[in-house]
């Protein structure tokens, strides 16, 4: 569009120049102008109204594109400052939610204060219908090993870390149907095993296996980590949904909905040392 404008400027201007020209040269007739010198002067009059009427058209041509590269440099110094408005409310909203996590972890560690906690931020997911993992960018240069626990700011298992390298580790979360947890129903005390359920339809639950055929289970009832040599006692792995009768027929399994919030989680803390109780 300014290609266009710039070309029938340049039309314009140069139909203004000749006229112009023509005009200069006529303008010093007098009134002892000869009949041919008059005749001339005659056709150039209307001329000269013409080139009046170019020469404002050349100027509001001028205005117009002054207006319009205004505009568009004004447009693009709004859409640059919406950018940085949108970046910062984005780094406002992280900044909430990392001190929400950062508050969480104080309460944690008044409940438990000898856990020590590296914090690691997730930097790509590798999930299927049987296994589930992640990377984060922390490794062996920050303490970090194979088999410390991952967990949330809450105390929530995530999971185990299954490889690790000096400045990056893989976490094969609890929803990996490979990994199995002894695990308690809290309020009752009932003990079984834990993992990623792996049959249709239950895709990102855990199952509670070999529970007593007598056994009592609620809904909501939580689940947590009965301690082991990978695991400390209390962590929370779930929350009862459902509950029945495995193949056999002999003992019962619940379903659990992971306590973890595996969809948004931006970040866990893993376990480097803790007092095994």
């Amino acid at each position: 569009m300014k290609k266009f404008f710039n070309t029938k400027v340049k039309v314009i201007l140069a139909l203004t120049v000749v006229v112009a020209v023509a005009m200069a040269l006529l303008g010093t007739l007098g009134e002892g102008a000869s009949f041919p010198e008059r005749v001339v002067q005659g056709i150039m009059t209307p001329l000269r109204a013409g080139a009046n009427g170019l020469t404002r058209g050349a100027e509001k041509v001028y205005s117009y594109i002054f207006k319009y590269e205004s505009l568009v440099a004004e447009n693009q110094r709004l859409e640059e400052q919406i950018a940085d408005m949108e970046n910062d409310a984005r780094t406002a909203d992280t900044l909430q939610r990392e001190n929400q996590r950062l508050r969480e972890l104080a309460g944690l560690k008044e409940e438990r204060e000898d856990f020590q906690l590296v914090s690691a931020y997730i930097t790509t997911w590798d999930s299927n219908d049987w296994t589930s993992s992640f990377a984060v960018a922390k490794g062996t240069n920050s303490g970090i090993a194979e088999g410390m626990v991952a967990i949330t700011a809450q105390g929530e298992v995530v999971g185990v870390v299954s490889a690790v390298g000096s400045n990056w580790a893989t976490v094969t979360t609890v929803l990996d149907s490979s990994l199995e947890i002894s695990a308690n129903i809290a309020s009752s005390g009932y003990a079984g095993m834990v993992q990623g359920a792996y049959t249709t339809g239950a895709e990102g639950m855990l199952r509670m296996d070999y529970l007593p055929t007598d056994a009592v289970i609620r809904n909501n009832d939580q689940v947590v980590t009965a301690g082991s040599t990978l695991y400390p006692r209390d962590l929370i792995l779930g929350y009862v949904s459902e509950a029945g009768f495995d193949e056999t027929g002999v003992a019962k399994y619940a379903l659990l909905k992971p306590a973890a919030d595996f969809e948004n989680m931006e970040q866990v803390f893993i376990l480097t040392s803790y007092v095994n109780e």
